[in-house]
């Protein structure tokens, strides 16, 4: 049923049910593929911030590494530099109602797989751990999101960022990614993390080809047979370039069109750049899904 699914994040904060969730992302790096730089100061990335609340974010996601493809691993101390001044101030904004949603909006979130930065961040006032690692990078970060426990993006990748791209190959991708989300679920319940606190995302471009991204897309609902809802992350990434023989800067109409056949398709939480036109795209898709 679209819109019936939870999350629960730290505090014990229930977000949903609701037709979809909209994350908006800010990168305070200087290397991210689509908007690098542009907001890797902490006043930019703040006014980014709450030019995503305007524009309808339910929950923002601030990241002070790049996860991108060949992208190098930054220091401890430089990525808390990045983001816990952001995730601060933000955390002082005024909240807001929103879509008739219970509770105040907008939720944090800190992209994330170091131990150290996640529980900074989540000293902070984050209340959500994006990793891309599913603890896997920095083991550390099992005993953080145990003890916090944070609402969990736990997600798929194929290798590291310097070099998931290089020949990523799955048996079924599908398949595969069900087997690793069932053993990762596992490890995370085991330490203490309750499995309503975890939201699953397939990790599109993570390790993946192009005919690996569509067959996940096109296979969404297989996700489904956890019992949790889907996180997914599309915005304007590079399969829309392979697909479409885009750049960077024009990918936005394929990121709302994919958006609204996934919101149409039961997936609660989108990661997007541009969250007006997500949003535009996503009411629509709720209204005719209904």
């Amino acid at each position: 049923m679209l819109g019936a699914e939870t999350w629960t994040v730290m505090g014990g904060r229930v977000l949903g049910p609701a037709p979809f969730l909209l994350a908006g992302i800010i990168n305070a790096t200087p290397d991210s593929f689509y908007d690098g730089g542009r907001h890797v100061a902490p006043a930019a990335a703040v006014l980014q911030g709450r030019r995503l609340i305007d524009d309808g974010a339910h929950i923002l996601d601030v990241g002070g590494e790049s996860t991108r493809p060949g992208a190098l691993e930054v220091s401890e101390a430089e990525e808390l530099a990045r983001v816990v001044p952001v995730i601060r101030e933000l955390a002082a904004l005024q909240l807001r109602d929103m879509d008739g949603l219970p509770g105040l909006f907008p939720v944090l979130a800190v992209d994330t797989y170091k131990a150290k930065v996640a529980a900074a961040a989540l000293e902070a006032g984050a209340l959500i751990v994006n990793d891309v690692s599913a603890c896997r990078f920095d083991p550390v970060l099992l005993d953080v999101v145990a003890q916090y426990k944070p609402g969990y993006v736990l997600m798929h990748s194929q290798g590291e960022p310097r070099t998931m791209q290089n020949a990523p190959r799955y048996g079924d991708v599908v398949d595969d990614i069900c087997a690793f989300f069932e053993e990762r679920l596992d490890v995370l319940t085991a330490a203490g993390l309750p499995e309503a606190n975890i939201v699953l995302d397939p990790g599109i471009g993570f390790g993946k080809l192009l005919e690996h991204n569509l067959a996940i897309l096109r296979s969404i609902e297989r996700f489904r047979k956890f019992g949790r809802p889907v996180y997914m992350g599309l915005s304007n990434k590079a399969l829309w370039g392979t697909l479409l023989g885009l750049g960077p800067q024009e990918r936005q109409q394929a990121t709302a069109t994919a958006t609204a056949l996934l919101v149409a398709r039961g997936v609660l939480v989108h990661r997007v750049h541009e969250v007006a036109l997500s949003r535009q795209a996503a009411l629509v898709a709720a209204a005719i899904s209904a």
